[in-house]
């Protein structure tokens, strides 16, 4: 479980240091230049998942509370708009008009949707934990930036674009989660 614990630690470190002390990023920008920095990063996140899938595998769950089975298919409505919400991050999108942060919501919808499936110790560790990164995030980001300046419209079939793929990921997702996770999506019966 420390593993996992250290993982999702890092992961939240990692992240919230450009938005929580931008006067140090940037000095570590100028002592190190854009690229490194970036690879930096980069290195710091890949270790940071590294701890979370072995200390994810290494963990045995302890049931904390049992879900309602009618929660299998919640999460999966959810998953579709959460991995539409994350697309839409990188995308033109009217998403982006209803919602200032749609990757970080993607992503804290993935955690609800899995904690409402979930109720061992490590599912509470790991999408607990990330969920509450993401809460933090958007509210430190937002102190930062100040007010939210929508964007302009993009209109409404380009903002199909993103649904069309995030409905394509959860497919492609569901069926490698087995492998990904060790848990099935799409079952059978």
């Amino acid at each position: 479980m420390n593993l996992l614990v250290a993982g999702v630690l890092l992961w939240s470190v990692v992240h919230l240091f450009p938005a929580i002390a931008t006067g140090g990023r940037r000095a570590l920008v100028a002592r190190l230049g854009d690229g490194p920095y970036r690879g930096l990063f980069a290195l710091l996140i890949v270790c940071s998942l590294v701890c979370i899938v072995l200390g994810w595998r290494s963990t045995t769950p302890v049931a904390v509370y049992t879900p309602a089975p009618a929660m299998r298919s919640v999460t999966l409505g959810l998953m579709v708009v959460a991995l539409i919400l994350f697309v839409s991050a990188r995308a033109p999108t009217d998403i982006k008009r209803l919602i200032r942060h749609p990757q970080l919501t993607g992503v804290l919808t993935w955690a609800v949707a899995h904690l409402l499936s979930n109720g061992d110790s490590r599912s509470l560790v790991l999408f607990g934990g990330i969920g509450v990164w993401t809460i933090i995030e958007m509210i430190v980001i937002n102190a930062r930036d100040g007010r939210w300046r929508k964007p302009e419209p993009i209109g409404a079939v380009r903002s199909c674009v993103p649904v069309l793929i995030g409905a394509i990921a959860w497919i492609v997702l569901g069926f490698a989660h087995p492998w990904l996770a060790g848990v099935p999506v799409f079952v059978r019966g």
